[in-house]
């Protein structure tokens, strides 16, 4: 096993949601590098929590000590509050401070902003903010905020949707504000990276749509921020 650090240097456990995409895969490893490169000298892991290896359960298994799991997810559903848990209560000798999920934030709505611009979206179009989705409620509830976020960033409006799990469906947001009378919709891709999800958003019908978060500065900056909150709950956010 190896041992990890003590109070000053705790690794950073990052745990995605995992894909079979091989873009998808290199994206996340991308996310981390500037998560590296923001903070020299912190030990940072990579875990999956689904689909992809090293699988969580496995990633712990070599670990012993302190750690802190930060959950590369946007939203509080299962696998946060059921799969990690779960993981973490079968690796006893890990001691894990296990930090919020990533979304909703500002700095999320930094980098949509970013990648509907990258998108060449049209300035005065409302857009949909297409999330996974989840059976979980407060993961719903998760996106609707970010999509009021979003708004606030943007100055028009964001109408959150879901691939599945949730309604509406991107495909259905995008034509009822077409039935409203708008000629243009940029769809946000409220995703990690590429993979069948983010295909599934493209094809929603939208004007445009934006690539995955990714990898972003300000999603890496995030990182971070919920990194040092788990590490110091009464950390300010920057």
């Amino acid at each position: 096993m190896r041992p990890l650090g003590g109070p000053g240097t705790r690794p950073l456990l990052a745990v995605a949601h995992g894909t079979r995409d091989p873009d998808g895969m290199s994206t996340t490893e991308q996310l981390l590098s500037l998560v590296r490169e923001l903070r020299p000298g912190l030990p940072v892991i990579l875990a999956y929590v689904d689909v992809a290896r090293p699988a969580l359960a496995d990633v712990l298994a070599t670990l012993r000590g302190e750690v802190v799991l930060v959950p590369l997810l946007l939203g509080t559903g299962f696998h946060l509050r059921t799969d990690i848990p779960e993981a973490l209560a079968a690796a006893p000798q890990v001691r894990a401070r296990t930090a919020a999920a990533l979304g909703p934030h500002p700095l999320l709505a930094a980098a949509l902003a970013d990648r509907l611009g990258e998108a060449e979206a049209p300035a005065d179009s409302p857009v949909v903010l297409a999330s996974a989705g989840s059976s979980d409620p407060r993961s719903l509830a998760d996106t609707a905020a970010m999509a009021d976020l979003l708004a606030h960033r943007l100055g028009r409006p964001a109408v959150a949707s879901y691939l599945c799990g949730g309604a509406p469906t991107p495909a259905d947001a995008v034509a009822e504000l077409h039935a409203q009378g708008h000629r243009e919709v940029a769809v946000a891709s409220y995703l990690m990276t590429p993979g069948f999800f983010a295909r599934r958003a493209a094809a929603a019908a939208g004007t445009v749509t934006s690539a995955p978060l990714g990898a972003h500065e300000a999603v890496a900056r995030l990182i971070l921020n919920r990194y040092d909150a788990a590490v110091t709950p009464a950390v300010q956010e920057v």
